[in-house]
């Protein structure tokens, strides 16, 4: 990975990161004010869909910081190294524990006139989509632990080669 791509990946990170910092520090605050205002004819807490919001934030954080770090080891050439899979699993708990969200998101709002039963339909087809890349995240997770397994073999064959010699 070249040291542009490097950097313009932790410029985008840093960006958004520093966005959903500004989304949890000034705009949900002031989301819980409007809400504040609601009628009480909603079917449930608006703190609950606060919450909803600043975990599902929050997952996006981890996602990002993971991704950081994933680079950092690219960067330095040890991603291929038993290290990463820690990464990996994380950002693959996240984006379940994310889809969990949605869903829960979509169980808050179905009951009630308030939202119409096709918004909430999308919401499902969200979850189903979270979902999806939680899979493809667990199939590369795979993918690199076939390359770890081959560049230990690799270095495993370098070594009797060398002593071979």
């Amino acid at each position: 990975m070249g040291k542009l791509t490097v950097h313009a990946l932790r410029a985008v990170i840093v960006v958004l990161l520093a966005g959903s910092v500004f989304v949890q520090a000034v705009m949900v605050p002031l989301l819980g004010r409007d809400l504040e205002g609601v009628d009480s004819d909603l079917a449930y807490p608006p703190a609950a869909l606060l919450v909803i919001i600043v975990l599902g934030i929050v997952t996006v954080q981890v996602v990002l910081v993971c991704v950081w770090r994933l680079v950092t080891m690219v960067r330095r050439g040890t991603v291929f190294s038993p290290a990463a899979f820690r990464y990996v699993d994380v950002v693959t708990g996240a984006m379940v524990a994310a889809a969990l969200l949605v869903f829960a998101l979509g169980v808050l709002l179905a009951p009630g006139e308030a939202v119409a039963p096709g918004i909430v339909l999308l919401i499902g087809g969200v979850v189903v989509a979270i979902l999806g890349v939680a899979f493809i995240v667990l199939l590369l997770r795979m993918l690199l632990a076939q390359a770890v397994a081959r560049d230990v073999e690799a270095t495993r064959m370098q070594a009797e080669l060398a002593e071979v010699i």
